[in-house]
């Protein structure tokens, strides 16, 4: 991590590590959009873990609150002030305030200038010492997003290829360069495959890593796919390009957008064994065949019918931040930014919304208050952080509804 931001709060009563943890993530969640979702970027390993140390005193909870990041100058500055505004820890008042960000490079960096002085001091007299030559492998010690490579075939690969615990498995050399480009240090290519998997490859996919593999939105993407499976490679989820893209040409917004979207290896095989199509066209409605995402092989499949009407709004939705709540005959309730949806339910009396599509994630936070509203599904850009499922209540993304 490059920095570590402090901050001290108060709460204006008794409350727990969780609850201060939970306000964060809460109060923050779509302020800025996927890109400075909190959770998304700890799954990315940008931020580290949230760590609490409070005492409660006459009562009222206060604290100190740490958060490791390894995101740039600007987007650390933009996440202290994204906690700084949080107002609400459970019932109470609080105030949050950034006390430092201390660069926790800055210590490595004089370890090792300190060092860069032994080795001058030490080095051999009776050789001339060409002090360029010296500054650049200094400097090189502390350069980062530079390609590297990997096992015996060599391949291209990140820096951060065996220390992270997530992979990312590409095609090759030009996707690496640019995934470094946006910050994603953890990769290796296979370099085209040509009908092998190199067994580098496949030893590492075998330690205690989550593998993606993220692919062309092409053919030779799906030949690269079909390859590793056959290979034996363990891929945990698999993440496309959009159709006709290649890795190599996306922006960091693209690349984010592909990997929150990625599905899980069962979920890949589950809809490579399906035969029959699952959108079909009934009357004035679209049908549409879906499957819970967690145990996904052992789910039975569901049917929705969503009238055209409802259908035509919810495709305008993505890219908007905005929400639909409809009743039960899918007539619209209410249209709403993201972050008030849960306001909005927090405040509703009348338990009148039946379905909620919205253009963010679906948190455990909004799948349990949903559920307490007698809300019967929840379709959003991607599912994230869900650790309890609830019978009572359907979740949904949007790749699941719609399908042009």
């Amino acid at each position: 991590m490059k920095y570590v931001v402090k901050l001290s709060f108060e709460v204006g009563g008794i409350v727990d590590k969780p609850d201060v943890i939970g306000a964060i993530f809460g109060q923050t969640e779509n302020l800025f959009g996927e890109e400075f979702d909190l959770r998304e970027l700890q799954d990315k390993g940008r931020l580290g873990r949230i760590v609490v140390d409070m005492k409660t005193k006459s009562g009222k909870s206060e604290g100190i609150i740490e958060i490791p990041s390894n995101l740039d100058r600007v987007e650390t500055a933009l996440i202290a002030s994204m906690v700084e505004s949080v107002e609400k820890v459970g019932p109470y008042e609080a105030k949050f305030e950034l006390k430092e960000i201390q660069d926790v490079r800055e210590e490595k960096l004089k370890k090792i200038i300190e060092r860069a002085k032994d080795i001058l001091g030490t080095w051999n007299r009776g050789k001339a010492l060409d002090i360029k030559e010296v500054l650049n492998e200094i400097s090189s010690a502390v350069k980062t997003g530079e390609i590297t490579e990997f096992g015996i075939e060599r391949l291209p690969a990140g820096p951060d290829v065996l220390t992270d615990p997530n992979l990312i498995i590409v095609e090759g050399r030009a996707d690496i360069i640019n995934l470094l480009r946006y910050g994603y240090r953890n990769t290796v290519a296979v370099e085209g495959a040509s009908g092998k998997i190199p067994q580098d490859i496949v030893d590492l996919s075998k330690e205690k890593k989550t593998v993606i593999a993220f692919l062309d939105g092409d053919h030779g993407g799906d030949l690269i796919l079909k390859e590793l499976i056959n290979a034996n490679v363990k891929i945990d989820f698999i993440a496309r390009a959009p159709q006709g893209r290649e890795v190599e040409e996306l922006t960091g917004k693209e690349i984010a957008k592909a990997l929150s979207n990625m599905i899980s290896i069962s979920q890949y095989l589950k809809k490579q064994q399906e035969v029959q199509t699952a959108i079909k066209e009934e009357g004035q409605g679209q049908s549409v065949i879906v499957v819970q995402p967690e145990k996904i092989e052992e789910k039975p499949q569901i049917e929705i019918n969503i009238p055209q009407t409802a259908m035509e709004e919810i495709k305008k939705l993505p890219g908007t931040l905005e929400g639909i709540m409809f009743d039960e005959n899918w007539n619209p309730v209410e249209r709403v930014q993201v972050r008030d949806i849960i306001p909005k339910l927090e405040a509703s009396q009348d338990n009148k919304v039946s379905y909620i599509i919205f253009d963010g994630v679906i948190t455990q936070r909004l799948l349990e208050l949903a559920a307490s509203k007698n809300v019967k599904m929840l379709v959003g850009v991607r599912i994230g952080g869900i650790t309890k499922s609830l019978d009572n209540i359907k979740i949904l993304t949007f790749s699941d509804i719609i399908t042009s």
